[in-house]
């Protein structure tokens, strides 16, 4: 199994015009997240990339992709039938290979070096099957991610086969069937927003388009919830960081992790204590 194709899909209502924001990367340069993410998929080795957008946006994409641009396909998404109908829209791209997909809406920073889709990929390979990048999460804040049940892989303590797949599930719902043996109570497998995915997923979601007739909203995870039936589908734990630039103070919490992993990190904790300082000193004065 080899890994030759990406997916970004960056159509959604509210996450469209994400990826075009402006931060400063670990080395201390301006970068639009969109190239932050491209990066990150070059450093895997993959350099075919699909970017799944709005019409129109294609050349807003173009023009922060940079040097970049002449490596990326756009293929749009006419109707916003939902994240799995997106992912859908990227089928002729991909063939019959496997592919790394992201969202365009999140950023990743590893705690190893290793890049975490690298990480992720070498897995996937290695394992010769679907993989979903997770993350322990307390159950707070379930109502922002998809989250599997899965049992541990024998031998592999960061390993385990997914059984399950529900999107943002509730409290209750996630302690009757998504309970992981062996991860702390409160706590459950949530996706990272990273995945090596197997073109299996493209016939799942064929057949929900054409169960919706045409009405939002097609999701990924009841596809993916369908491939744990088809095939081993494996979910990967990752120690790394993963940030939602879409929440509230998404932008701000990624901007100070960036800055906090990479070479500017000792200005910008001086700079955060003078301000904690200057706020503590006006509470003081009155």
């Amino acid at each position: 199994m080899r890994v030759n194709k990406a997916v970004i899909t960056a159509a959604g209502r509210g996450q469209r015009t994400l990826p075009l924001q402006t931060l400063i990367d670990t080395d201390g340069k301006d970068k639009s997240v969109l190239s932050i993410l491209i990066a990150e998929v070059l450093r895997a080795g993959v350099e075919e990339i699909c970017i799944v957008v709005r019409p129109g946006d294609e050349q807003s994409y173009a023009k922060e992709a940079g040097d970049q641009a002449g490596r990326l396909q756009f293929v749009t998404q006419e109707n916003p039938l939902g994240y799995g109908h997106a992912v859908y829209c990227a089928r002729d791209f991909v063939g019959d290979e496997p592919f790394l997909h992201l969202v365009g809406d999140h950023l990743y920073i590893s705690r190893s070096g290793q890049g975490c889709a690298t990480h992720l990929v070498q897995v996937a390979q290695n394992q010769a099957s679907a993989v979903s990048a997770v993350q322990p999460t307390r159950e707070n804040l379930l109502p922002y991610f998809g989250a599997v049940g899965a049992q541990r892989v024998p031998e592999r303590p960061d390993l385990y086969r997914i059984e399950r797949v529900i999107e943002k599930p509730t409290p209750t719902r996630a302690e009757q069937h998504l309970i992981v043996p062996g991860l702390r109570a409160g706590h459950y497998l949530c996706f990272f927003g990273m995945h090596v995915l197997t073109p299996t997923i493209f016939s799942i979601l064929e057949e929900q388009i054409m169960s919706a007739s045409g009405r939002a909203n097609v999701t990924l995870a009841a596809a993916l919830n369908e491939l744990a039936r088809m095939e081993q589908y494996l979910a990967l734990e990752m120690h790394d960081l993963r940030y939602d630039i879409g929440v509230k103070y998404g932008l701000m919490n990624a901007q100070i992790a960036l800055a906090l992993s990479g070479q500017d990190r000792d200005l910008v904790l001086s700079q955060l204590l003078e301000l904690l300082a200057v706020r503590e000193l006006g509470r003081s004065s009155t």
